[in-house]
C-alpha cells in the first residue's frame, strides 16, 4: 500500500516536471497559464489532469477539440511514478531515499527539457544544486568531502571532453554533472558517466540504423545521463564489485 501511494505520488510530481520542463527553458511561468490543450487552448479540468488516467479516459485526445494528445505526457508521469516507487524497493526505508528521490526529479525534468529542446535549464541546475547541498549537509556521503569532489570531478571531466571535442560536449550537460557529482560522490559519477556514454553510444548507432538520427547532427545526451546516472545510483556498487571480480 505505501509503495502504491509512493507511485501515485510520482505520477503526480511527473505531470508538474513535464510543465517545468517544457515551460523553464522557454522562460515561461510554471504557474500561469493553466494546462491547457496546445491545439485549441481549452484549459483542461482536474478530470483532465490526472496522471495516466486521463490520457487513457481520453484515449489520447482533447476532450473539447479530439486533437491528440502526445504520449511522452503520460509516459514521464508513469516513468516519474515508478522510479519513485522502485526507490525504496531498491535501497530500502531510508532517509537516503530524499538523495534518491531528488535526483530522479532532476532527472526527469532534465530528460523533458533536453528532449524538447536540447537544453538543460541552469535555473533548474541552481534549484537542484542548492537542495542537494542542503541535503548532503545533513546526509552526508563518506567521508564528507566526497560530495565536493565529486562535484569538481564531473565538472572538470565534462570541462576537459568539452575542449578536446571542440564543444562536443554542451555546457548544460558539464554543469549537469557537477549537480551529480554533489550527490553520488566521485566513484559512483565516474561509473555514471561511464554508463552514460555507453548507453549514449549504443542507442544512437540502432537510431542511426533505424533512420531516427542523422550522422553529424546534434543528439539530445541529456536522456542518457539520466538513464546512466539513475543505474550508477541504485547499482553502481553491485557493477563495481562485478567487475573487479571478473578481473
Amino acid at each position: 500500500m505505501i509503495n502504491l501511494l509512493v507511485f501515485i505520488y510520482g505520477t503526480v510530481l511527473g505531470s508538474f516536471y513535464n510543465v517545468v520542463g517544457l515551460r523553464i527553458p522557454v522562460n515561461q511561468s510554471i504557474v500561469k497559464p493553466r494546462s491547457h490543450c496546445p491545439n485549441c487552448n481549452h484549459t483542461l479540468s482536474a478530470i483532465e489532469l490526472i496522471p495516466v488516467l486521463s490520457y487513457v479516459l481520453l484515449r489520447g485526445k482533447c476532450r473539447r477539440c479530439k486533437a491528440p494528445i502526445s504520449p511522452f505526457y503520460p509516459i514521464v508521469e508513469l516513468l516519474t511514478g515508478l522510479l519513485f516507487a522502485a526507490a525504496p524497493l531498491i535501497i530500502g526505508w531510508s532517509y537516503e531515499l530524499i538523495i534518491a528521490w531528488t535526483l530522479i526529479s532532476l532527472m526527469v525534468i532534465v530528460f523533458v527539457s533536453d528532449v524538447h529542446y536540447m537544453i538543460i535549464p541552469d535555473k533548474v541546475l541552481i534549484v537542484f544544486t542548492l537542495l542537494l547541498v542542503a541535503e548532503r549537509f545533513f546526509l552526508p556521503l563518506t567521508p564528507w568531502w566526497d560530495s565536493l569532489a565529486g562535484a569538481a570531478a564531473g565538472f572538470i571531466l565534462l570541462l576537459v571532453i568539452a575542449i578536446i571535442s571542440r564543444g562536443g560536449m554542451g555546457g548544460g550537460d558539464i554543469k549537469l554533472f557537477a549537480v551529480i557529482g554533489l550527490a553520488v560522490g566521485t566513484k559512483l559519477l565516474l561509473i555514471a558517466f561511464f554508463l552514460s556514454t555507453l548507453f549514449g553510444a549504443v542507442f544512437g548507432l540502432a537510431g542511426m540504423v533505424i533512420g531516427k538520427i542523422k550522422t553529424g547532427k546534434p543528439m539530445a545526451f541529456g536522456p542518457y545521463i539520466g538513464l546512466g546516472t539513475i543505474t550508477a545510483y541504485f547499482f553502481g556498487e553491485r557493477i563495481l564489485q562485478w567487475y573487479i571480480d571478473f578481473f
